[in-house]
């Protein structure tokens, strides 16, 4: 069965502010962003499991509870696993992230630099960083470019982790999207770090990219740090599955290179719990 390491849960009025407005510029005025608990469990319902993002990223309005990602996790049958957000500029957050983690049954972090407005290398955000280790958590980044005119683009480079991988070797880190359009950096940093992963989801949508990326993590050999997942409501698991197994199809006839099947099989059915320590 195939494990999706990157979903969201949004329930009404949780996407305002500058991300609805720049959501609404990008796809049309009607478009809403919604995946209700139900609509998740739908959407996933053919994937072994997977992880379910919170989101504090006040500053642009993108706000999914601990708590709302928690109770869903809790009530379903397969295994979802929900992992927490807080703002890393509060000054409780290393506080409220313990108790997501201690109390809500929550069993990672998720961060977006560009959503969140921080910079991941500023050592004042070290000791959440340090609370993450000490748990024996993970930590999902949204390390690369997004379309909210608000949010920090130079924060969200992938090699802004390099310094945290550095200082906390032990620190279990996804980066998402492979760090798009960062992606040879991404692979470069997590290639680096014996820690460090990354994961596909919503470069289904980016055939091109998609293509160039897996072609790079082969060369590079970096495909088994690859983790599959969806982006969901963005993108499904099932048009990623396609998207993956039909990654050749703008090479076929040409002389470029081919990502191999291999490849292909070993991300969708990669032990993504047993990795990160589930």
């Amino acid at each position: 069965m195939i494990f999706d390491c990157h979903t969201h849960l949004f329930g009404p009025g949780m996407c305002s502010g500058p991300t609805e407005a720049a959501i609404k510029r990008a796809w049309g005025p009607d478009m809403e962003i919604l995946a209700t608990p139900e609509m998740h469990e739908e959407a996933t319902a053919g994937c072994s499991g997977s992880i379910v993002l919170a989101m504090a990223a006040h500053a642009t309005g993108l706000v999914v509870p601990n708590e709302y990602v928690a109770e869903y996790c809790a009530k379903v049958s397969s295994r979802r696993f929900g992992f927490a957000s807080v703002d890393p500029s509060d000054p409780d957050a290393v506080v409220k992230f313990e108790t997501a983690i201690r109390e809500l049954n929550l069993k990672g972090l998720k961060l977006g630099p560009i959503y969140q407005n921080f910079y991941p290398d500023a050592k004042e955000h070290f000791p959440l960083y340090a609370k993450a280790e000490e748990l024996g958590v993970p930590i999902l980044w949204h390390q690369g470019t997004s379309f909210v005119p608000e949010g920090y683009l130079d924060a969200s480079r992938p090699a802004m982790l390099d310094p945290i991988a550095r200082a906390f070797p032990k620190l279990k880190m996804i980066v998402a999207h492979m760090g798009h359009p960062w992606i040879d950096e991404c692979i470069s940093l997590v290639r680096k770090h014996p820690n460090l992963y990354m994961d596909v989801s919503a470069l289904g949508s980016r055939p091109w990219q998609f293509y160039n990326a897996l072609v790079s993590a082969q060369e590079y050999g970096s495909v088994h740090k690859i983790l599959f997942g969806s982006d969901y409501p963005f993108f499904t698991p099932d048009r990623m599955i396609e998207a993956l197994r039909h990654i050749n199809d703008l090479a076929e006839g040409t002389k470029l290179p081919r990502v191999s099947d291999e490849t292909v099989e070993s991300i969708l059915h990669r032990d993504t719990p047993a990795i990160l320590g589930f």
